[in-house]
């Protein structure tokens, strides 16, 4: 599930543009040549009642209003298998102190392990790139597919708090997640994902 994720505006360096690359997917920054798919696949009620900002229906004109707010974000990324779009993951760094992943995956691509290995190269990236000391996530206390995501890239539960779902329409209880650098650094030997700079 895609979710609002802030983060420090000290770097460790200026991230530039880049592709991160796993066993199996490639990540990169969305374009607008990319809508079509990612309305296709957001297009789903099952995915935006566990992500609190998708709306439901997902039209085209949602896909490309993303697409335009992310378009200098270096920490969005559009998740492809094979050269197909299959879903979304990135950090919310809006609010400094608190920068958080988000992520989604079009149904047809559940439970086969895409979404652990896109958060880890973003989780990967992000701890590299910033100088960031943790990052913060949740999933509906409903979505456990989710929640084991987010325990198996490390990640500590912190706790249960209500959050207001657009899909929904009505808030519903979230659990809390927090990842420290150090526990990232301790687990980073989980694969392999590189970079290509463009």
């Amino acid at each position: 599930m895609l979710q609002d994720i802030p983060i420090p505006t000290s770097t460790l360096r200026e991230p530039s543009s880049c592709v991160l690359e796993t066993e199996r997917l490639t990540l990169r920054r969305p374009t607008l040549a990319d809508v079509k798919a990612i309305a296709h696949l957001a297009n789903d009620r099952r995915i935006a009642e566990n992500t609190r900002r998708l709306p439901h229906p997902y039209l085209q004109d949602h896909a490309v209003e993303f697409v335009r707010a992310t378009s200098t974000d270096n920490t969005v990324f559009l998740i492809e298998q094979n050269y197909s779009a299959i879903g979304m993951v990135g950090i919310d760094r809006s609010e400094p102190d608190a920068p958080e992943l988000g992520y989604w995956l079009g149904v047809a691509h559940w439970g086969q392990g895409f979404g652990t290995e896109a958060a880890r190269a973003v989780i990967d990236f992000f701890f590299e790139e910033f100088d960031a000391e943790h990052l913060i996530s949740g999933a509906r206390v409903a979505n456990p597919a989710s929640r084991n995501i987010l325990e198996k890239c490390g990640f500590q539960w912190s706790g249960v708090e209500l959050h207001r779902f657009e899909a929904l329409g009505s808030s519903t209880p979230v659990d809390r997640f927090r990842l420290t650098r150090g526990v990232w650094w301790s687990l980073k030997n989980w694969g392999s994902s590189t970079r290509r700079e463009r």
